[in-house]
């Protein structure tokens, strides 16, 4: 087995639990929500049923039933003398489940791919013996992306030459490798909570000791605790989404951009930008870019095609100094030895008509928006459904701790989300859901349907004490 986890750090994890009865289920689908969102990982060793009962302050009879339950399905095997561990499920992705026909997945917050890019393959492809004289390893990146990449940053009024981009297969390639060089083991790193969570993974994985700071949807950035943390703590690194951040889809203002900016230079950090969802403009208006640091390489910007042409396109880029790039160069072997030429060369096709994908994206991204809102608003009325300009998602108040709940019930009904939880640094957001609205407005509005149906069943489930808790009637 590859780690263990304690009886009380799990009563943590699980949050709310005791949403429904019986109480030994509502136990088993909290720990099955933890599995499928890779809150907890494969191989876990699990607490004795006596440690977790004592946490959960219930009987040991209903920890052994919640076992059992899991067992059966798959989630956890019971070995002697080691007691229960969590299991792979099924050699799927961590934190995903494969959806079965008819039902609507929402786990992934990503459009299907723009409706031209067949076209550019099938162009590229026609120079196919171009391509393959070329040698086929180049850590850096062919000079022709890079050229057109270093264009776009310079037409948003950010100067860049091509020396001061790498090419990497998709963005969380780009985290992970910038993660490796950047922070060493204990290192101090501030990230937004929530947060996208493979970026958290990555940083984790890099040996970053995370520092949250708070981001909503009415408040946006909480500049005070950034400010403090970053004076408190001097984090090596911050990983920042300016931009319609995953999950709030909250801009930062001009105001914002420049206090943390301001403060991370006060303490040596380096500022990471996940630019993914920057160019997802539905209808904000540009801002102007922000973040023009006074010293060189005290920000980094990263990108990819992944939310903008298709997920399945794997490439995406760094834009930094000169120096970290040679750095990340020299790093990058251990990771991979380049990105594959044939998407390198489509990408450069793209970046040449980037402008009209971004407006046939705009209107889609516009039109799952409105449907999704309309139907969730009408349906849901005590929600706090947000006003979000742009990106690919809705995060939602639901006034009651219930996300796990709520999304184990929506799976049951063909509808597949990630829990508040999923997206928290340092734990919460149980009383968060989000939601994408990259599908087709049909889907999103039947989407919305079966929350509707999925809530009311949960909520009628949950014990009266959690409901009078939240303080909230919908």
């Amino acid at each position: 087995m590859d780690s263990r986890i304690s009886a009380r750090a799990l009563a943590l994890s699980l949050g709310g639990w005791r949403t429904r009865e019986p109480a030994y289920e509502a136990l088993a689908d909290g720990i099955r929500l933890l599995c499928l969102d890779n809150r907890l990982a494969p191989r876990t060793a699990l607490p004795a049923e006596r440690e977790l009962a004592a946490a959960l302050q219930v009987s040991r009879s209903t920890v052994a039933a919640a076992y059992r339950s899991l067992r059966d399905t798959g989630h956890i095997a019971s070995l002697r003398g080691s007691g229960s561990v969590t299991l792979p499920l099924g050699g799927r992705d961590a934190g995903r489940v494969d959806p079965a026909e008819g039902m609507i997945d929402l786990q992934q917050a990503s459009p299907p791919a723009w409706p031209g890019l067949s076209g550019i393959m099938a162009e590229t492809a026609a120079g196919a013996p171009a391509l393959v004289s070329r040698v086929g390893y180049d850590v850096l990146g062919r000079i022709e992306l890079r050229e057109a990449i270093a264009r776009r940053y310079a037409a948003r009024g950010i100067p860049t030459r091509a020396d001061e981009v790498l090419v990497t297969t998709g963005a969380q390639s780009a985290i992970h490798l910038v993660s490796s060089v950047l922070i060493g083991r204990g290192d101090r790193v501030l990230v937004e909570t929530p947060t996208y969570p493979h970026a958290a993974d990555a940083l984790r994985r890099a040996g970053g000791r995370l520092v949250g700071i708070p981001v909503t949807t009415d408040d946006g950035w909480d500049v005070d605790r950034a400010e403090q943390a970053f004076a408190r703590t001097l984090p090596v690194m911050a990983y920042l989404m300016p931009d319609f951040q995953n999950p709030t889809g909250r801009s930062m203002s001009a105001a914002e951009r420049h206090a943390l900016l301001a403060a991370g230079e006060r303490a040596g950090s380096v500022i990471v930008l996940d630019e993914t969802t920057a160019d997802l403009d539905i209808d904000r208006g540009r801002l102007a870019p922000g973040f023009e640091a006074s010293e060189p390489g005290t920000v980094v910007r990263l990108g990819s095609l992944g939310k903008t042409v298709w997920g399945g396109l794997r490439l995406g880029w760094v834009r930094a100094d000169g120096d970290l790039i040679r750095r990340l160069v020299a790093a990058r072997p251990a990771h991979d030895l380049g990105t594959p030429e044939f998407e390198q060369a489509v990408a450069t096709r793209l970046l040449d008509r980037f402008d009209g994908i971004v407006e046939q994206r705009s209107a889609l991204l516009r039109s799952g928006r409105d449907a999704v809102t309309g139907a969730l608003r009408e349906a849901l009325p005590g929600w706090g459904i947000p006003e979000t300009h742009g990106g690919v998602s809705l995060w939602i108040e639901l006034g009651e701790p219930l996300s796990s709940a709520l999304v184990m019930e929506a799976r049951s009904r063909g509808v597949l989300l990630s829990a508040g939880p999923r997206f928290s640094v340092d734990g919460g957001h149980e009383r968060h859901l989000r939601v994408p609205f990259t599908s087709p407005p049909e889907e999103m509005v039947r989407a919305a349907q079966v929350l509707a149906e999925a809530w009311a069943s949960v909520r009628t489930g949950a014990p009266s004490a959690l409901v009078e808790r939240a303080g909230a009637v919908v």
